[in-house]
């Protein structure tokens, strides 16, 4: 142990007595292990934002059914173009399956929204069933929620995001005032929470009224969108199932029949996101672990310079009884010293980066320790694998000849 502590200590001595050196050496790990720090943090930052954004707005274990489902290529869109749109008839057959507890019906337009002279353009306008409080993508901050009953009696009541109620009532309370909504008066009976935005996109700019409304409004623009809730979430698999059975007895399909609807899971918006960030991790270990072999080269050669210019204090060490494994040792160590030094340089200067990024744009950064035991075990990793050729050579030197050359 002593030995170690001892090896340690030279190594740092000799790192800070050459800092410009050093500095240079491990410049390439720096940047390698900055660029690799500050991506990592982004991308997992995205992808905790999205996988709440999806869990808070639809919840666990939570399904929907519309009419194309999952789509990935043209070719897949062409097989279910001609599927029909979903019907109220399709949400009471999947309300009637079992280990169903929940459905929602929602149709969503935009259009504009207008209070008095003061105008919003494109609002998104979703028009949803008595259920749609069971999902918890709505909370509010002031007022309250639409109503079951005045969801059933088509009642001309809106509630409105955080963002609407903020330009268009500005300076007043927007509890039941009248707002234009599609050309439509609606009373004003909730203002949602404020949920923020999503890649500089506004979350908090839209409006709910009751899908009968929405349906008078906007007719055959709408489709309707189902989303179920299973009485059990560990029941998810067998709930969808039982909802699909509904479906094809409601439209009266044949078991030979393909489905003619779509049903996918929250989980499946997640593993398509998750597919995508780990496509950019595998590009990013690539083209990271590239740079860190360039940088290992670097400290390699530098180590064999140093070996060089350090000759008779080998020679010397050697002569006074310094055992073959105590200068491996000796230089191994202030070559892994001198990498790991630039990889927590690196991991600081990362963090730094993801946070001024955070800071100054939409784009979420997240920290998770093992992107910073990656970072500096990596760069520990290269150190003491091209630092071992030269602490090789540099034992292999008759201490003769070493104190003769000097």
């Amino acid at each position: 142990m002593y030995q170690l502590f001892e090896s340690i200590k030279i190594a740092l001595a000799a790192i800070w007595a050459n800092k410009l050196r050093s500095f240079l050496t491990v410049l390439g790990n720096i940047v390698a292990v900055t660029s690799i720090i500050a991506v990592v943090s982004l991308v997992q930052g995205i992808d905790d934002y999205v996988s709440d954004a999806i869990v808070s707005d639809l919840g666990v274990g939570t399904f929907t059914i519309d009419r194309f489902g999952m789509i990935n290529s043209m070719e897949e869109f062409e097989k279910v173009a001609g599927n029909p749109d979903i019907t109220q008839r399709d949400g009471a057959a999947v309300r009637g399956a079992d280990l169903v507890s929940t459905v929602m019906s929602q149709a969503t337009s935009r259009d504009d929204v207008r209070y008095k002279d003061r105008l919003l353009e494109s609002i998104s306008i979703s028009g949803v069933s008595r259920d749609y409080a069971e999902f918890g993508g709505y909370k509010v901050e002031r007022g309250r929620l639409l109503t079951p009953a005045e969801i059933d009696r088509k009642r001309p009541v809106v509630l409105i995001g955080w963002d609407v109620a903020d330009k268009l009532f500005p300076d007043e309370d927007p509890i039941d005032k009248t707002i234009t909504v599609a050309g439509s008066h609606m009373r004003v009976v909730g203002v949602n929470e404020k949920k923020g935005s999503m890649f500089g996109n506004s979350q908090d700019q839209f409006a709910v009224i009751p899908l009968g409304i929405g349906q008078k409004l906007f007719g055959a623009r709408q489709r309707i969108q189902l989303t179920a809730k299973p009485a059990d979430p560990r029941n998810t698999e067998k709930a969808m199932d039982a909802a699909t059975v509904a479906m094809r007895i409601g439209r009266r399909l044949k078991p030979s029949q393909k489905n003619n609807f779509g049903i996918v899971t929250s989980d499946t918006f997640l593993d398509m996101f998750h597919q995508i960030t780990k496509g950019i991790f595998g590009v990013l270990i690539g083209v990271v672990a590239l740079s860190l072999v360039v940088g290992g080269i670097v400290i390699m050669n530098i180590m064999l310079m140093v070996v060089s210019e350090r000759t008779a204090e080998i020679g010397l060490r050697k002569a006074l009884g310094a055992k073959r494994k105590d200068i491996i040792w000796q230089f191994l160590v202030e070559s892994i010293a001198l990498s790991t030094l630039g990889g927590v340089v690196g991991t600081v200067l990362g963090f730094s980066a993801a946070w001024v990024v955070t800071k100054f744009t939409p784009m979420p950064a997240s920290v998770h320790v093992y992107s910073v035991i990656m970072g500096i075990g990596m760069t520990a990793v290269v150190g003491l694998f091209f630092g071992l050729y030269p602490s090789i050579k540099a034992a292999s030197l008759d201490p003769i000849e070493a104190l003769r050359r000097e």
